[in-house]
């Protein structure tokens, strides 16, 4: 759509619709927006978008509503993600800064969006597919036993023990080299490549020590090889309720969400899919590949070192697209930084 005065007015009518959730004829785009046209040419307007499919009247009413390509072109032709006030910035950041672990980074996380954007909040767990080796820490505990510490950039921290076959006497640097070659050897990587680059270390060492090495390869392999990553949490799936009345099929979205799979995919094809952290991706209805899914909109982006998971709000499809992406994205920002730090 190319003609600017046609946006302005689609624009409008999708401001005033979400704002009001009652269809937009042309007298309330005269009285509402200062739109510099006369009421004749206002209709002329809503008669070419709703023959381009952008706009569309409902029942018998004598106003028209956003379609799902109307909110299409609205959000493409968003100037600016419209910014949070710095009370709400200090907000998110101080909520997300007494989080003690990543299992309560992400629980808060979701329950703070659906709070933002009263909408269904989904988080997906970093990834460990996408995660790199930040450090792993390898401490003595007895002269039989050591305690490893295998810490992820993506802010997952693994703790196991492992029992050595041979003790380990206090003159002997055997677990100070140890710890020294796991870090040369994945500091940085992606574990596929970490565990990779540690099938060899036993070389690295004696004889009489490559049981020990073999037993804390395995271990940390195994970490690395564990599937947990492949979890979404939810938050908010009641504020879905309420807006049954935006022309939410709310049955079938509440059976999409229930399956957990269904949702997971959707999300690791955004995060994939993401080119920067600050991209914010939106779904609109029929975009959505699950057919539950289609009465709704899914306002997502991706978090963490190499985007490591994504998350996100879903809602009805008549929502406040500006302000719903300002949250994504700034709430997406601060979980990042504190994975991070």
């Amino acid at each position: 759509m190319s003609n600017e005065r046609r946006l302005e007015v689609l624009r409008a009518i999708v401001q005033d619709y979400v704002s009001t959730s009652e269809p937009v004829g042309s007298k309330a785009l005269l009285e509402r927006h200062q739109l510099g046209v006369s009421a004749a040419t206002i209709r002329n307007d809503m008669a070419a978008l709703e023959d381009e499919g952008l706009i569309a009247a409902p029942h018998t009413s004598a106003g028209r509503v956003p379609t799902d390509a109307g909110y299409r072109v609205f959000v493409d032709r968003l100037s600016q993600v419209r910014p949070l006030t710095p009370s709400q910035r200090r907000a998110i950041q101080a909520f997300l800064a007494e989080s003690i672990d990543l299992d309560d980074i992400v629980e808060r996380t979701a329950r703070l969006l659906a709070s933002l954007t009263q909408q269904a909040a989904v988080m997906q767990y970093p990834s460990l597919r996408r995660s790199r080796v930040r450090h792993i820490e390898c401490l003595a505990m007895t002269p039989t036993r050591a305690m490893l510490v295998v810490i992820l950039d993506s802010g997952r921290i693994e703790q196991r023990t492992v029992e050595f076959a041979h003790p380990v006497a206090e003159s002997d640097d055997f677990v100070a080299r140890l710890r020294g070659r796991l870090n040369a050897e994945t500091d940085g990587l992606l574990l596929a490549e970490a565990a990779r680059g540690l099938s060899l270390l036993r070389e690295a060492f004696e004889p009489e020590r490559r049981a020990d090495v073999d037993a804390v390869v395995e271990t940390i392999t195994a970490v690395f090889g564990e599937e947990r990553e492949e979890r979404v949490v939810l938050a908010g799936t009641a504020n879905l309720a309420r807006a049954g009345t935006d022309g939410l099929h709310v049955q079938p979205v509440l059976d999409a969400l229930e399956e957990h799979i269904v949702i997971l995919r959707l999300m690791s094809n955004l995060a994939e899919d993401a080119e920067a952290h600050d991209q914010v991706t939106v779904r609109i209805g029929a975009e959505n590949p699950h057919e539950g899914l289609h009465s709704t909109s899914l306002v997502t982006t991706s978090y963490g070192p190499d985007a490591v998971a994504a998350l996100g709000v879903l809602g009805p499809t008549r929502m406040d697209y500006p302000q719903t992406m300002a949250n994504v994205r700034a709430v997406a920002r601060y979980v990042s930084q504190l994975i991070e730090s």
